[in-house]
């Protein structure tokens, strides 16, 4: 399942066809097992190891489900789960490479699966996915986005589902101040001004500028630029390109004027609770909000549309990490652990996933589902990935320094933006230096 940090659905993208989430759980309380490999077999029966690497209150009860179906209808298999909440995972996985103690199965995402198969640890499930009745059954572009996202073009990862980044906005806002959605940027900034009544506490937009913050920056400065690669074919980035530059200056004029102060500061549960306690507009974050809208507004009161498109209808859309399940390379029970993979990827479990969290399902036959209309906002985020006109712009996760260079690196200095003590020129211009030294680096190992 797509995995993120404290929100739903980061973690998390999308494709040519049908796109989910949890939340970060404070500690190992919900853990069923130890943690450590403790495979083994008896009496026939083979016992498997799988480790929840977003282990949340929502996520546990979900894969007890998935693990009692599993079982059900593999009596010789049974499967060890052990949640480990996502703060600790690459620490986690990294310490069991070292020392030993790695499980049979674990929960894989683009953003993690670098660093993880980089070190030689997951085994290549190219052969086994020919050989299985999933093959021409997974999302096309899902499978080929994972074989990038590794350190060799191998599939290490079968996909169950995916994210897609999303515009959430109030239909009754817009409705009061006679409004049509907002499909195109020139909607959204009109709809940021005249939905804005600072005297009544009402703001037409909220800027993410707490933790999570670059992964929405490079998602809006690109949907504006038109700019469909990170980088060129020399390997410099092009993130500090002009029509970035312009975009991310357009976007953080909002601060302050059509948002709130507190923006600064805003990670995921900020920016949520502002939309959902009913002083924000519109919220930029990923269909995985959904749940989290639904409960506190309920049906009717919120909608979500795919990142506004360009004038010519191009829409340029920032991937999310794609969720799956890996098979460690040290495991003693690679067909069972392959089988439980299978599983979680079948049209059942990516059906049931899927809609739990209102994500696209990796499995084509799930994204042919009724149920999918039951979510209006998924099924627009469908039918844009299905348009010829939404472009992909995949992000870099391959490179060992992703996590640090839009995180702990470049979070601070994007709040540095907002405050006007350091300019979004230089604040792209030292991100893109970053992004192509680290490019460089990593095409001078492959021998490029």
């Amino acid at each position: 399942m797509t995995r993120r940090g404290r929100e739903p659905g980061r973690g998390t993208f999308l494709a040519r066809v049908p796109l989910a989430a949890t939340a970060l759980m404070a500690g190992g309380a919900l853990l069923l097992g130890a943690c450590g490999g403790g495979s083994g077999s008896s009496g026939g029966t083979v016992t498997i190891t799988y480790w929840d690497t977003n282990a949340s209150a929502a996520n546990t009860p979900r894969w007890q489900h998935t693990i009692a179906e599993f079982e059900k209808r593999n009596p010789t298999i049974k499967v060890k789960y052990v949640g480990i909440p996502i703060a600790q995972v690459q620490q986690k996985i990294d310490t069991a490479i070292a020392a030993g103690g790695l499980p049979d199965s674990v929960g894989m995402t683009t953003a993690l699966l670098a660093s993880v198969a980089g070190q030689g640890a997951l085994e290549p499930l190219d052969g086994r996915l020919a050989a299985s009745p999933l093959n021409g059954k997974l999302n096309s572009t899902f499978l080929q986005l994972i074989k990038q996202a590794g350190p060799d073009g191998k599939l290490y990862e079968l996909p169950s589902n995916a994210n897609m980044g999303v515009l959430w906005y109030r239909p009754d806002w817009f409705k009061e101040k006679g409004l049509k959605p907002p499909e195109t940027w020139d909607d959204f900034y009109t709809a940021a001004e005249r939905l804005t009544d600072a005297g009544k506490n009402r703001y037409g937009y909220t800027i993410r500028g707490g933790a999570g913050s670059i992964a929405q920056v490079l998602e809006f400065i690109y949907a504006q630029s038109g700019i469909t690669q990170i980088f060129d074919a020399q390997g410099k980035a092009t993130i500090n390109d002009p029509r970035n530059v312009a975009a991310l200056q357009k976007t953080v004029a909002l601060y302050k004027k059509y948002t709130p102060s507190a923006d600064v500061n805003n990670d995921y549960i900020k920016m949520t609770a502002q939309f959902d306690g009913g002083t924000i507009g519109m919220m930029q974050h990923n269909l995985g909000s959904y749940g989290d809208h639904k409960k506190a507004l309920g049906e009717g009161k919120f909608a979500g549309l795919p990142i506004p498109a360009l004038p010519d209808g191009t829409r340029v859309v920032i991937s999310n990490p794609i969720g799956g399940t890996a098979v460690f390379k040290s495991s003693k029970h690679k067909d069972a652990a392959w089988r439980f993979a299978e599983f979680v990827s079948s049209r059942e479990m990516s059906s049931y996933w899927s809609r739990e969290q209102g994500q696209i399902p990796a499995n084509t036959e799930s994204a042919a589902e009724p149920w999918i209309k039951e979510n209006p906002t998924l099924e627009n985020a469908i039918k844009a990935t299905n348009d010829p006109k939404t472009k992909l712009v995949q992000l870099p996760y391959y490179l060992p320094e992703f996590n640090a260079m839009t995180k702990s690196e470049a979070e601070p200095q994007f709040q540095k933006v907002l405050l006007g003590q350091l300019t979004p020129q230089a604040f792209l211009d030292e991100l893109a230096k970053k992004f192509t030294e680290a490019e460089a680096k990593y095409r001078q190992r492959k021998g490029d």
